[in-house]
């Protein structure tokens, strides 16, 4: 284990912490969201405009970036930062969950997952070892280990024949990386059997890893059983390790989460509802096309200073929606990214000053007024 991550404050009611990361590509300030960036962009912004919202580190996508350009032709352009011009950290999953999700046939096997690919129906075995080569022909500050996807509901037996396959690839994963200065996390997985989560979070601290995700939450299961899952497994990991949860979730997703510990996040919420026409603000999100806006000349959000609210009326995003033009995705997105991106900026700074209790009871009567 790299001395990568230490705890700068906390909140003395709660266990919202601060931290910060060290990745080669500069550290990183925790609590953070990662912009996801699937086919190596995130989508309708360009790598100027996340430095302009304050984007600290973004998500690639292992599975898309296998299937199409090719890890090999990444690397032989110079990984995937000098590809798609962005010289901040990046974190790269291990495509498990995509295989799991968008594979047209799948079968999950002791050497890997089989699967055909979404694209053009070839056949493909991606094996830990795989996985880890192509992160690091990527070359990811942060690698995450291939894991078993478990849906929810899952029968218990079938559980933890899943979660003790995780447990044989991750140390799969960690006997294939070559590379010192990339980091690796592990994945916590177990269901919704809090004894199968606390066992195997127990079993991949044995191993030696830079830091721990929660996978394997937001699959369907009811929002109450998300946070029981967190609150039981969380306290288990080490303070000096960073803790992240995966494809979560919503404003009040992630205020819960801090709560209880949690410093890493990534969702294609912001980027897609945005995409969608659902736009987050202050006092909870509104949907631009709908008829009430068609003559509204107010910005988004009073309480918003992003590009697009300063610039531009509720009416003019309404019209760009409604006309289907291109400038919508984009204005869409910087307000919705600029949104989590602040955020989680407040969310620092409150836990700094420790009023990080107060911070999420203002953020609760703002959305309920």
């Amino acid at each position: 284990m790299k001395n990568t991550f230490r705890v700068c404050a906390k909140c003395s009611k709660t266990r919202a912490r601060t931290g910060i990361l060290q990745t080669r590509h500069g550290p990183i300030n925790t609590p953070i969201f990662m912009p996801v960036g699937t086919q190596a962009t995130v989508k309708a912004l360009t790598p100027g405009d996340l430095l302009n919202l304050g984007t600290q580190i973004i998500l690639g996508n292992t599975y898309h970036l296998y299937l199409r350009p090719g890890h090999r032709l990444i690397k032989s352009l110079g990984g995937l930062h000098r590809f798609m011009n962005w010289h901040k950290p990046i974190l790269t999953d291990s495509g498990g969950f995509q295989v799991y999700s968008l594979a047209a046939f799948r079968k999950i096997k002791e050497k890997g997952a089989i699967f055909r690919s979404h694209i053009d129906g070839s056949l493909h075995t991606l094996t830990p070892e795989l996985s880890i080569e192509i992160q690091e022909d990527l070359g990811a500050d942060i690698m995450m280990v291939l894991d078993t996807c478990i849906p929810y509901p899952f029968p218990e037996q079938e559980t933890k024949e899943a979660t003790n396959l995780t447990t044989r690839w991750a140390k799969r994963c960690l006997s294939a990386k070559t590379k010192e200065e990339l980091l690796l996390f592990g994945i916590v997985q177990g269901g919704m059997f809090k004894h199968l989560r606390i066992r195997h979070a127990e079993e991949l601290l044995s191993l030696d890893f830079d830091g721990y995700a929660l996978g394997g939450l937001s699959v369907g299961e009811p929002k109450g059983l998300l946070f029981e899952i967190i609150d039981c497994c969380r306290p288990i990991i080490p303070d000096y390790f960073p803790c992240y949860v995966m494809g979560v979730g919503t404003p009040e997703d992630i205020i819960e989460c801090v709560s209880l510990g949690v410093d890493m996040f990534d969702c294609v919420m912001p980027t897609r509802n945005a995409r969608n026409g659902m736009l987050f603000t202050s006092f909870g999100h509104i949907v631009i096309k709908n008829s009430r806006f068609a003559s509204d000349d107010s910005p988004v959000d009073e309480d918003c200073d992003c590009y697009t609210c300063r610039n531009y009326s509720r009416a003019y995003l309404r019209h760009l929606f409604m006309s289907r033009e291109l400038l919508s995705y984009r204005l869409n997105t910087i307000h919705n990214l600029h949104y989590y991106l602040r955020l989680l900026k407040d969310i620092r700074a409150a836990i700094r000053q420790d009023r990080f209790e107060e911070f999420k009871k203002e953020f609760y009567l703002k959305r309920n007024r």
